[in-house]
């Protein structure tokens, strides 16, 4: 897309930070790309080169946005565990049709049951560096124009230069919104129950990291729970996890 369509975009972005009294975060990015895209919500999920379990979710516009970057995490499937691994666009236009379903036998039904017929993710990357992925999806099962792919292709740049900006990995900025901070927060604190529960079962099953993490990812898969409540038990002493159960192949 030309310059222009780039510096108009940032400009949304930045009007909107204004707004606020903060600088632009990724937070304005995936508010701004909700309406450039036409897309129905956005999220932003930071991975590292070890693979999920070092993800965590930045921001999302809606619930629903970060129901499907949890899904992904939990199951170890979907189009921005692709799109992480690949360094690519991953473009899936109908969650429904039967190549989504055989490619993403776990996640494309759950995504459908969450409400997204549409899902694009799109890695986050200058060069050989991976900072994460943009997640959009729809709730209408329909692609993305050319200049509906253009805006988010864009949106993608400038949160990748944002999150590589910023000091701690974060998404910067939202100590002007309230919203944004206590949505800040409440993301912080699913991941540090995440980290602080696979460290738990690390102990309790005389595993690795990588190992303990599968293994909370299998239970709360195999039991139909969303991987921050199963996380919860755990670090409250309300579940403890067997040695004895072996991991799932289809979370893995």
């Amino acid at each position: 897309m030309p310059d222009s369509n780039a510096a108009r975009i940032w400009d949304q972005v930045a009007e909107r930070a204004a707004l606020r009294g903060a600088p632009p975060a990724v937070a304005d990015i995936c508010a701004v790309v909700v309406a450039t895209a036409a897309v129905t919500g956005a999220g932003v999920t930071a991975h590292g080169m070890n693979g999920a379990s070092a993800s965590h979710v930045i921001c999302v516009t809606d619930d629903t946005s970060e129901l499907l970057e949890e899904l992904q995490v939990t199951m170890g499937e979907g189009p921005c565990i692709e799109a992480a691994a690949a360094g690519a666009p991953v473009l899936t236009a109908d969650l429904g049709a039967w190549d989504a379903t055989r490619r993403w036998p776990g996640f494309a039904p759950a995504a459908l049951r969450a409400g997204a017929r549409a899902m694009f993710a799109l890695p986050l990357q200058i060069g050989a560096i991976r900072a994460g992925v943009l997640a959009l999806y729809r709730a209408t099962p329909e692609p993305l124009s050319t200049t509906e792919l253009g805006a988010a292709l864009i949106s993608a740049d400038l949160a990748t230069v944002l999150m590589l900006d910023s000091q701690d990995g974060a998404a910067p900025g939202a100590d002007g919104d309230p919203m944004a901070a206590a949505q800040a927060v409440e993301l912080g604190e699913h991941r540090a129950q995440i980290d602080q529960a696979t460290g738990m079962l690390t102990e309790q099953l005389g595993v690795g990291i990588d190992e303990a993490f599968i293994r909370l990812r299998a239970y709360a898969y195999a039991q139909n729970e969303r991987l921050a409540d199963v996380s919860r038990a755990i670090v409250g002493r309300r579940l403890r996890l067997r040695a004895a159960d072996p991991p799932r192949d289809d979370a893995e």
